[in-house]
């Protein structure tokens, strides 16, 4: 065997895995078809947050007289904004190959796919294919922008994400469709620098997956900011024959015609499995994911499956915890399952949307009796200061036994403080013990103590 693992994908997921499997003394190789780090690091996860920084910083430039500051305001240089989050992801994707070479991890550039039990087929650039065996193989290929029959993608007026980052020049209109993190993200982000924004969503509420009231209070602060939101809609058709485009958009009172420079479909993610020899090796599938047990071991031994291609939230964080635990138990260790109803998600436009556990109306649903606390920033003496009073912490508790069942923040920089919850709910931390773990004053942080303690009737600043 040329190595005990090769891993297929160098994501957030695949990366992390070959790290870990290299730490526990395996010979290790990492398969990557374009740029180490893959789809996060090089055009998702951080590259968007270059984006939406630059778009905040212009935000302050504008409210600058808010804070005491005179200034002549400011003005984008589009092609700058760009240019900057491409560096960030350059950036980035070097550091993964430092990590590869610190780890003494072989890469190898060219696509991947399973040729038989314990071997790897690799197609280089240069057209030529060479086969790797080893005793283990992780597929950690990840996803790729969904596309609907109505809304096909030319890359050009009807984009994904991937064009939505690297577009030429500023649209002076979009359409976004779909309003999960990924198309609230890139709304609050073109809507910052000047684009007039229409959100088309499917459903009754914003950021589907979050909590009604999370819903609710976003959408108002978002059409506060001049952002177009049209809920219980869907796209019909989109005409690109003109100069612009014509979205047919289908509404409850009838039908609507949107003009946009560019329309942009953010309805999710498609798993990358086409192609990989799944099929040709037995590996069974079901609806698009790859079926894997609790230690992402599929039906076919020596071969293992993480992130986006499997069951499970398709975030970074998930890909790499999964990794780690794939690896582990490959090694002989003895890790834990993830618990998947520990997974904080966050939603980085302005401000900000982080949240863990159940919602309200899941908690319910599952039969709890709640205690529920909330506690709104515009009583923060932080919040005031920085002059980021929307927004609020409500968290979530089970009334039996003070378990702390979910919590849903909605505020500056809360995707900062929900790792505080993530690791109380691990420790299976109460609501009185939240209440009595001393926060420090005056932080935004305060919030989650104060919300907890209004959750008993104790608390001090409502």
């Amino acid at each position: 065997m040329d190595y005990d693992l090769i891993v297929i994908g160098s994501g957030p997921g695949g990366y992390v895995a070959a790290i870990r499997a290299s730490q526990l003394g395996l010979k290790t190789a990492i398969v990557e078809k374009e740029s180490l780090g893959g789809i996060c690091l090089n055009w998702g996860c951080i590259p968007t947050k270059a984006l939406l920084k630059s778009a905040q910083v212009f935000e302050y430039l504008n409210h600058a007289a808010d804070y005491g500051i005179k200034t002549s305001g400011g003005e984008v240089d589009f092609e700058a904004v760009i240019k900057r989050s491409r560096g960030v992801a350059d950036g980035m994707s070097k550091g993964v190959q430092f990590l590869m070479k610190k780890n003494k991890i072989e890469v190898i550039m060219g696509y991947g796919s399973l040729k038989s039990k314990g071997t790897v087929s690799v197609k280089i650039s240069d057209g030529s294919t060479k086969d790797f065996t080893a005793k283990n193989i992780i597929l950690a290929t990840g996803g790729r922008s969904r596309e609907l029959p109505n809304l096909k993608q030319d890359g050009k007026k009807v984009i994904g994400y991937r064009q939505a980052m690297i577009l030429p020049q500023q649209p002076k209109s979009m359409v976004v469709v779909g309003s999960g993190a990924i198309g609230i993200e890139f709304a609050y982000f073109y809507n910052a620098i000047g684009t007039k924004v229409t959100v088309v969503e499917f459903l009754d509420n914003i950021v589907p997956l979050e909590d009604e009231e999370v819903s609710k209070g976003l959408l108002r602060i978002l059409k506060k900011q001049g952002i177009n939101i049209m809920t219980g809609s869907t796209v019909e058709s989109v005409d690109t024959n003109g100069e612009g485009c014509r979205v047919n958009v289908k509404t409850a009172s009838g039908n609507q015609v949107l003009e946009a420079d560019v329309v942009l479909s953010a309805i999710g993610i498609s798993t990358n499995i086409e192609g990989l020899g799944l099929e040709e090796n037995g590996v069974k599938t079901d609806k698009g994911k790859v079926l894997v047990d609790d230690f992402y071991k599929t039906n076919v031994d020596g071969v293992y499956a993480i992130g986006d291609i499997v069951k499970g939230q398709a975030l970074a964080h998930v890909a790499s915890a999964e990794g780690i635990i794939c690896v582990e138990k490959i090694a002989g260790h003895h890790p834990e399952p993830l618990n998947y109803n520990n997974i904080p998600g966050c939603t980085y436009c302005s401000p900000e949307v982080a949240s863990v556990g159940y919602t309200e109306k899941a908690a319910k649903e599952a039969g709890y009796e709640l205690k529920i606390g909330k506690f709104p920033f515009s009583a923060s003496g932080k919040a005031s200061a920085a002059g980021a009073k929307d927004g609020f912490v409500k968290l979530i508790f089970d009334a039996k036994y003070g378990e702390l069942l979910g919590a849903h923040m909605l505020g500056f920089n809360v995707t900062e403080m929900i790792a505080e919850i993530v690791t109380a709910r691990k420790l299976e931390t109460t609501g009185h013990e939240i209440i009595k773990s001393v926060h420090p004053h005056p932080t935004m942080s305060e919030a989650v103590m104060e919300a907890a303690a209004d959750a008993y009737g104790e608390v001090i600043h409502l």
